[in-house]
């Protein structure tokens, strides 16, 4: 009687795994279609991407001013495919998150949509990492530039500080888009930004004493020269002067007033 409980109980437990197995295969299925059909349509839609980028030159331009900023090995970087690729994912985690839905994984699904929505952030992040090297160097040969023709002796000091600061900062500004320790990066750039103020202020004043002791030199020579201007006008109103009445001339050995004759 006890090998026939025992009996009955196994083959219970077969019927309901079977049952569970067989009602589980058209979601199972249907996921499977699911994924499926995602990765077809992110393939596609990633290829159109990909060739219209390339048609824009995305990656002919990269490839002629990036090797200036991001060193030789960039050149093989294409800017086309990576984007391609981030747009193939976020298409691809849709559907991954809709198979999750149909076979009743909330705890997959919850997971999938957190990455999703923390992608935007990774792609801002990539962004301001990408174009910031480009506007510090842009932004180093235009101080370099300016502060050359204005005299100063450490124009490519005030560049490279400049271009530093911009990526540094850039730098920070990316790992707090991503989440990454916020209050720390607040701390730090606010730290940093002083910092760079300070640099960029002594840098200036050092590298400016020449051209503020030539700006000092020709406004003090500007000064005398108004003043031997002013001068030599007192001088001439010394010399000769006229009244309504009577006219006088003035003579610096003789004075004669035509008032009296």
């Amino acid at each position: 009687m006890q090998i026939t409980d025992w009996g009955d109980a196994i083959f219970l437990s077969l019927s309901n795994a079977l049952s569970t197995l067989l009602a589980a295969i058209p979601l199972v299925i249907g996921a499977l279609l699911i994924v499926a059909i995602g990765w077809i349509i992110s393939s596609v839609v990633a290829r159109i991407v990909k060739e219209i980028l390339e048609r824009v030159g995305a990656d002919r331009l990269f490839a002629e001013h990036g090797g200036e900023v991001y060193g030789t090995r960039s050149s093989s970087f294409q800017p086309s495919k990576v984007a391609a690729e981030i747009v193939k994912w976020i298409i691809r985690f849709f559907f991954l998150i809709a198979a999750a839905n149909v076979l009743g994984m909330p705890q997959v699904s919850l997971l999938l949509n957190e990455v999703l929505l923390w992608i935007p952030n990774l792609i801002v992040a990539a962004i301001i990492l990408l174009v910031a090297p480009l506007l510090a160097r842009f932004v180093r040969g235009a101080i370099e530039v300016g502060a050359g023709r204005m005299g100063f002796s450490n124009a490519a000091l005030l560049g490279r500080i400049a271009e530093v600061a911009i990526v540094a900062f850039a730098v920070l500004v990316a790992v707090k888009q991503l989440g990454i320790a916020a209050d720390f990066i607040n701390i730090l750039v606010v730290g940093f930004v002083a910092a760079v103020s300070l640099a960029f202020g002594l840098a200036f004043g050092l590298g400016g004493r020449e051209v503020a002791a030539q700006v000092t030199q020709d406004w003090y020579a500007s000064v005398n020269r108004a003043g031997e201007k002013v001068r030599a006008a007192t001088a001439d109103l010394d010399g000769s002067t006229v009244r309504e009445d009577s006219t006088v001339v003035v003579d610096p050995t003789v004075a004669t007033d035509r008032r009296s004759t």
